[in-house]
């Protein structure tokens, strides 16, 4: 099923929504579109109502306020909210940031994150971003691809070759489906990325956010996920983490059993809305 609704600035939302059941937004990455995330909510569908939405500048999405902040996206976010009554959000990588950001000021009751690209104290790499950027906006789609693939994988054996294995490797991904689509996507991510950039500092920023929060990160992806969700579980009040063994950044689009079960549960359990002890509601991490 799908819905059009208004953001606060007069700009469409075209909601999809699949299933029955509590409500659950899904706030996706950047560099790619709500379909990435079909398994996903085919997987929660028998349990939960699932609404995607893409976020500005993708396929049926309206355009980007320029010059681009997080705020549109948060603004999108409380109107889907709004909208479907649910109180449950999904957030991966920037969507994840975005979803952390908006759990300060929006009535969001429980929040899984998944590789949250968020930067605490400089944990999250950004050394590659400015020549990335540089290399988009002269047009050179294959090399900013590479410097972001490299900078952001830093676990991958690919992320060690020399660049221009690196470049040759870029250009073979652009032509398939997945690589025009994150291609076509790339400056968008890159203006993401710098957002994130500009918003590095201590996790208690986050500490007034009051939701259930799953950390979750992949164990087989980048290796910088886990002290970023240790510090966030240490500033949020009631937040968990839960490393997916085997799973690298797109366990999430993969949705198998290791992270959709936990994510079902998390969202099934009734909410504590404990304030007197607000360490109260962490297991062990």
């Amino acid at each position: 099923m799908q819905q059009r609704i208004v953001a606060p600035d007069g700009v469409d939302i075209v909601v999809h929504t699949v299933g029955s059941g509590p409500g659950i937004v899904v706030v996706h990455g950047g560099g790619v579109t709500i379909g990435i995330y079909q398994r996903l909510a085919n997987r929660l569908a028998d349990r939960f109502t699932v609404h995607r939405y893409n976020r500005r500048g993708r396929e049926d999405a309206g355009p980007r306020r320029e010059p681009y902040t997080f705020e549109q996206d948060i603004d999108d976010l409380g109107a889907v909210l709004a909208h479907t009554g649910a109180g449950n959000v999904i957030g991966h990588s920037s969507g994840g940031f975005i979803a952390l950001e908006a759990a300060l000021r929006l009535p969001i009751r429980r929040l899984a994150l998944y590789d949250a690209a968020v930067s605490i104290d400089g944990l999250f790499p950004a050394a590659w971003l400015d020549a990335a950027m540089a290399a988009a906006r002269a047009g050179d789609t294959p090399l900013a691809m590479a410097l972001t693939g490299a900078g952001l994988n830093t676990h991958a054996a690919t992320s060690r070759l020399p660049l221009g294995m690196r470049i040759a490797i870029s250009r073979l991904f652009l032509r398939t489906s997945i690589g025009r689509m994150m291609g076509g996507l790339l400056a968008t991510t890159l203006d993401e990325s710098n957002q994130i950039r500009l918003a590095d500092g201590p996790a208690t920023r986050w500490a007034a956010v009051r939701a259930e929060v799953l950390l979750a990160y992949g164990a087989a992806g980048p290796p910088y996920y886990a002290p970023l969700n240790a510090a966030l579980a240490d500033a949020l009040p009631h937040a968990r983490v839960l490393p997916v063994a085997r799973s690298g950044h797109d366990g999430i689009n993969r949705a198998p059993a290791s992270i959709v079960e936990p994510l079902a549960a998390f969202f099934a359990a009734p909410v504590s809305g404990s304030t007197e002890d607000p360490r109260a509601s962490r297991t062990s991490r």
